[in-house]
């Protein structure tokens, strides 16, 4: 059990008997009110989005969650395959189950999956991914500013600024949870 104030994005919780993952969480503490925890809700079962108020000192029971490591192997026409490394046997997920993973996720790259009493979940991603940029324009000299961005494509889509010295083909480090560029990395 923990208190409603310790919720993070990608949580899974049990409430009422039911597995949800947090996708979004806001604490509020509105003047001389008491504090509480507003959250957005999936439930694992259908997928649907719930809102859910939590006061401050409720408590959420956690759900306890079996992690393997998995090689990602494909994406194939919005499901998207995974391999056990130790067995081979493979699971597979579609894309409105995984969300915004599927933005960091890169062929023959090894990801935690989760699961629950024997059923696959989800995945937990690592907080930064090196990924490959394949579309940006080229970078202005003159531009010595460090906060001036401008919008790269990576390998998997997904676009994010990026300062003006990233060319194509430049690999850069991304913060998963933010989607916001870290750094480039040296090859």
């Amino acid at each position: 059990m923990i208190q409603a104030t310790q919720l993070r994005r990608g949580n899974t919780i049990l409430l009422n008997g039911e597995l949800y993952q947090v996708v979004d969480y806001q604490h509020i503490t509105p003047g001389n009110w008491r504090g509480m925890v507003q959250t957005k809700l999936r439930k694992l079962s259908t997928g649907a989005i719930i809102d859910h108020r939590f006061r401050s000192e409720d408590r959420v029971e956690r759900a306890l969650l079996d992690e393997r490591e998995m090689e990602y192997l494909y994406n194939d026409d919005g499901d998207h395959y995974f391999m056990d490394t130790e067995n081979y046997e493979q699971i597979h997920f579609s894309e409105e189950l995984l969300g915004d993973a599927v933005n960091y996720l890169v062929p023959n790259s090894k990801i935690l999956v989760e699961f629950y009493e024997g059923k696959p979940l989800g995945v937990e991603l690592p907080s930064t991914i090196d990924l490959r940029v394949v579309e940006t324009d080229p970078g202005m000299p003159s531009a010595t500013v460090s906060n001036v961005l401008k919008p790269a494509k990576l390998e998997t889509g997904l676009i994010v600024g990026v300062p003006h010295f990233v060319q194509e083909g430049d690999l850069i480090r991304v913060d998963s949870t933010e989607g916001k560029y870290l750094e480039r990395v040296r090859e």
